[in-house]
């Protein structure tokens, strides 16, 4: 997992072959006006934009979920969001079977801590990082970027 500054984003462009374009991406959209929906932009990324509001750590708990075959880079567009996170490797409930078509695997295992992020904030959570994401309180908007691995 990592936790950073979109300012920064420049210097995680060699974790993955895809991340330079990903976050090239983001850095051309208009956060400020960002359009709801589902993008395919290139081979391998793919940029899913919304605005929910908040939800209790319970709830977000409640689909606790890691991904096998993409990279999530989720930014926190505007808003206070905090998320739930475990090393895959200490998850011990499977909370039924890897849904392949979906890419995820949920837990009923709990967070080991909770971390917060604000506009312009992001994380990237790899395959080993279980996460329960959208914990507030309020209307928090956010891209969620999937880097196929």
């Amino acid at each position: 997992m990592i936790i950073d500054t979109l300012q920064n984003a420049a210097k995680y462009y060699g974790v993955h072959p895809l991340f330079k374009q990903a976050f090239e991406y983001i850095a051309a959209q208009n956060l400020d006006a960002i359009e709801i929906g589902k993008f395919d932009f290139a081979d391998g990324l793919k940029s899913i934009n919304s605005t929910a509001q908040g939800k209790t750590a319970e709830a977000s708990v409640a689909k606790f979920e890691c991904h096998n075959q993409n990279i999530d880079i989720q930014v926190c567009v505007k808003g206070h969001e905090t998320m739930g996170w475990k090393p895959r490797e200490k998850c011990v409930l499977p909370n039924g079977d890897y849904n392949h078509e979906k890419d995820v695997q949920l837990y009923f295992d709990q967070p080991d801590t909770f971390f917060n992020l604000t506009n312009h904030q992001f994380v990237i959570f790899f395959p080993e990082d279980v996460h329960a994401p959208m914990i507030g309180e309020g209307e928090i908007t956010k891209m969620v970027i999937k880097v196929r691995i």
